[in-house]
C-alpha cells in the first residue's frame, strides 16, 4: 500500500483498477477493509482508492485532537499524490462525514457523493460512553467486537461469514491505539452539518440497511439535500456494504449510471 504525507500525517491506502476515481473512505472502528466487495467488484471499472483514516490499519495512530476537516484534508492529500482532480466519493460512518464534506466544501474534485449512513450529525450523545469504554476496556478487540455487532444486522456476527469478516478488524487489535481511535469518534462527533446541507449540489446517495441505528436521521438528510436518493436496503444495518455487497453494489452502479458518471466504454455494470 502506498502513503500520503502531504497533510502531516502518514496515511496509507491502497489503489485497484484503472478508469475514473472512486474514492472509498471506512467507518469506525474498521479500515479500508471495509470495503472490500467494492474494491473487487468497482475496480473492474474504476481507479478505486480506499484510504485507511489516521488511527486505523497502517496509517499513523495519532493520539491528540484534530476535526473532521483534518481528515478531510488526509483523504485530499492522497488524492493529490494519486494525481486525481475529479472523483466520486463515498462514506461509511465518519467517513460519510468525510464525503459529506467533499461534496459540500470541495466541488472542484467531488462529481458526487454516497454516504452510507448518512447522519449530518456525529455519536455526541453517546461519545463518552464510547470513549470511557475504548479506555477501559479490558480487552480492546473484545470492546470493538462489540461496537461492530451493533453496526450489523441481527445474527450477521454470528453467522460464519459475518464472523469471519467482523474478525478481520479485531485480530490486529495489537498494532492499534486506544486513544487514536477516541479521538476519531471525538472528530465525527463535534461537527453538526445540518445547517450546511441544504447548500449541497452535487449528486448524493444515501444508503442504509433496514436495521441501521442512523436511519431517521439519514431520511433528515435525504429531505434535505437538494435532489438526494435515498436506498434502504433490507437484511442489513449500519455496514450494509459488507453485509449485502450484491444490492450495495447494483445500488450504488445504478446511482452513477443515472448520473453518467459509469465509465462509457466499460462493459454492462449490471
Amino acid at each position: 500500500m502506498p502513503t500520503s504525507t502531504r497533510n502531516g500525517v502518514s496515511i496509507h491506502y491502497e489503489v485497484s483498477g484503472a478508469g475514473p476515481a472512486l474514492v472509498l473512505i471506512h467507518a469506525n472502528p474498521f479500515d479500508h477493509r471495509l470495503w472490500t466487495y467494492q474494491i473487487a467488484r468497482f475496480s473492474q471499472f474504476f481507479t478505486v482508492i480506499a484510504v485507511d483514516l489516521r488511527g486505523y490499519g497502517r496509517s499513523e495512530k495519532v493520539e491528540t485532537p484534530y476535526t473532521l476537516r483534518d481528515l478531510t484534508q488526509d483523504v485530499l492529500g492522497v488524492c493529490a499524490d494519486e494525481g486525481v482532480e475529479r472523483a466520486v466519493f463515498a462514506g461509511v460512518s465518519v467517513g460519510s462525514g468525510i464525503a459529506m464534506l467533499m461534496g459540500l466544501e470541495h466541488e472542484d474534485i467531488a462529481q458526487a457523493v454516497i454516504l452510507v449512513g448518512g447522519s449530518t450529525r456525529g455519536p455526541a450523545a453517546n461519545l463518552s460512553k464510547i470513549v470511557d469504554g475504548l479506555e477501559s476496556a479490558p480487552d480492546l478487540g473484545a470492546y470493538l467486537m462489540g461496537l461492530m455487532k451493533g453496526y450489523v444486522a441481527p445474527g450477521f456476527a454470528e453467522s460464519p461469514t459475518g464472523g469471519w469478516l467482523l474478525n478481520l478488524f479485531v485480530e490486529n487489535q495489537h498494532a492499534l491505539s486506544r486513544r487514536a481511535i477516541a479521538q476519531v469518534f471525538t472528530a465525527r462527533a463535534t461537527l453538526d452539518m445540518t445547517p450546511l446541507v441544504p447548500a449541497m449540489r452535487v449528486p448524493t446517495l444515501i444508503i442504509n440497511g433496514e436495521f441501521d441505528n442512523s436511519l431517521k436521521a439519514a431520511r433528515e438528510t435525504a429531505s434535505l439535500i437538494p435532489h438526494a436518493e435515498h436506498v434502504v436496503l433490507p437484511d442489513s444495518g449500519h455496514a450494509c456494504c459488507l453485509e449485502v455487497p450484491a444490492a450495495f453494489d447494483a445500488a450504488m452502479s445504478g446511482f452513477l449510471q443515472r448520473h453518467g458518471l459509469w465509465p462509457q466504454a466499460s462493459l454492462d455494470p449490471a
